[in-house]
């Protein structure tokens, strides 16, 4: 059943070609609901151990503070989607945004760990509601214009991405009135009411909503069931010794994700919308674009939040210090894409390893500087071969997902395209879940509250071992994706 909607003066109808006169402000608001979920899902690798030090809980309680927000997002991404096919993407875009904001707030008064454990998996769940809708609305505004509007967009992303953790550190660093960590949950809020207010005045109302397939619930259950019984052991099981159950869970992952994948079947046969069309994995290409998907985005996230939680608990960083000596890796993300915006079409599957090799190189010369300078490690040591890697990070994000959609069929690409965001949060869970519970495994206990910076260094030297044969295995399976990106 289609409901018509009734269509203020001065909104578009989807699909029509002439642009919104009031598009830029609508563009604003989509930016600063963007914005909300770039920042949360960096500033934790931040702020964890000022976290720890003032909450207390375990080191796997500062693994879930991420990976939560992640899993969460993993699960409800697809489903967020449809709840903007179903009900309109501006009023699912606030609603998401206004349960991101009131969970930010309960993040910021959260009283333990499991609190703010608990409010992170909300905010991950309000994000996969907002998120969707926002290249949707960004067409609608538009129109012919779109490629206006994603000029834009990309280098504003790119900048709140090197100045987010910066300003993070910052904030935790100035403890503004005795808020400390608590700062950048609450920074939220303004940046979450300017995109509420602004998005309720401009953004286009929905003109149809398509309720006929109707809300995949058992499908996002089995789902959540699946990926959390994967992740939650691999977080937990070393800080319990690796009980049996734990192994169980990890096993039984693979039959409750199968009957996911036969209930998506079952439900697409029935001519009810499924979560996931499954007809886009019999396409090789895609399949192995998957994968990719999961080792690279495993790879970097759990790098990061290995390496943040190195500088501070081993080397002593304050927060602000240990953002500061990452912030390259940050300015290269930016560089590298920049780069590969420009030649992907000239280059195609080519940039993919001529970043990964770039990647390669600047964990290399990291591990050398490791050697080279000890645990007299200062932020200059880690420029270079962080501009390094961040340099082919970035080329690889611009035409990564075009790149694997280019072995699909034309009506497979929006389910395609929205799979792979949903693996690419689960991929960055695994991250967190796997890097880090190999460096809290080398690390060892601390005594009297610190770890022994000899301590730390070996852990980190370990992570970035393991980083590198992570991106030589992304290396490999980069040559069964498509040669070049889909036309547009």
């Amino acid at each position: 059943m289609t409901a018509t909607l009734e269509t203020p003066p001065g909104t578009r109808p989807a699909g029509a070609a002439a642009p919104h006169p009031r598009r830029w402000l609508g563009l604003s608001a989509i930016l600063a609901a963007t914005l909300l979920n770039l920042l949360d899902s960096t500033v934790v690798n931040v702020a964890a151990p000022a976290i720890r030090a003032d909450l207390g809980g375990s080191y796997s309680a500062l693994q879930w503070m991420a990976a939560g927000y992640t899993l969460a997002l993993a699960v409800a991404l697809l489903t967020g989607g449809r709840l903007g096919d179903m009900f309109g993407r501006r009023p699912v875009l606030l609603a998401g945004a206004a349960g991101f904001v009131a969970m930010s707030v309960a993040c910021a008064f959260a009283w333990s760990p499991e609190s703010l454990i608990t409010a992170r998996v909300a905010q991950g769940l309000c994000a996969a509601v907002m998120i969707p809708q926002g290249f949707g609305l960004i067409r609608d505004l538009f129109g012919t214009d779109t490629g206006k509007a994603f000029a834009l967009f990309g280098p504003v992303i790119g900048l709140a991405t090197i100045l987010g953790p910066v300003v993070a550190g910052l904030l935790i660093d100035a403890d503004l009135l005795g808020t400390g960590w608590r700062a950048i949950f609450l920074l939220n809020v303004p940046v979450g009411a300017y995109a509420l207010v602004m998005g309720a005045r401009v953004l286009p109302a929905p003109v149809t909503a398509d309720r006929s397939g109707g809300l995949d619930v058992p499908g996002m259950l089995l789902g959540a069931l699946g990926m959390s019984m994967l992740v939650y052991p691999l977080v937990q099981g070393r800080e319990l010794g690796w009980p049996t159950w734990s192994l169980a869970l990890l096993a039984g992952s693979v039959p409750v994700l199968a009957l996911f994948a036969l209930h998506q079947l079952r439900r697409a046969r029935r001519g009810r919308t499924p979560l996931v069309r499954l007809s886009v994995f019999a396409s090789r290409s895609y399949s192995s674009g998957v994968l990719f998907v999961l080792v690279f985005f495993g790879t970097i996230t759990g790098f990061s939040l290995a390496t943040g939680l190195f500088l501070q608990l081993g080397l002593g960083y304050t927060p602000l210090a240990a953002s500061l000596a990452m912030s390259s890796w940050a300015i290269g993300a930016f560089a590298g894409s920049a780069f590969s915006g420009m030649t992907m079409t000239r280059l195609g599957r080519r940039i993919l390893h001529l970043g990964l090799a770039l990647m390669a190189a600047g964990l290399v010369a990291l591990h050398a500087v490791f050697d080279a300078a000890g645990t007299g490690l200062g932020g200059w040591h880690l420029a270079a071969p962080l501009l390094l890697f961040g340099a082919g990070m970035g080329m690889i994000f611009v035409p990564l997902f075009d790149i694997i959609v280019a072995g699909i069929a034309d009506h497979e690409v929006g389910s395609g395209s929205a799979a792979l965001e949903s693996v690419q949060q689960l991929g960055a869970s695994l991250g967190i879940a796997i890097l880090g519970t190999v460096f809290f495994g080398a690390i060892g206990a601390p005594v009297a509250g610190r770890f022994a910076a000899p301590a730390a260094l070996d852990a980190a030297k370990q992570v970035t071992v393991l980083t590198i044969a992570l991106t030589a295995a992304a290396f490999l399976v980069a040559f069964l994706l498509p040669r070049r990106a889909r036309a547009h």
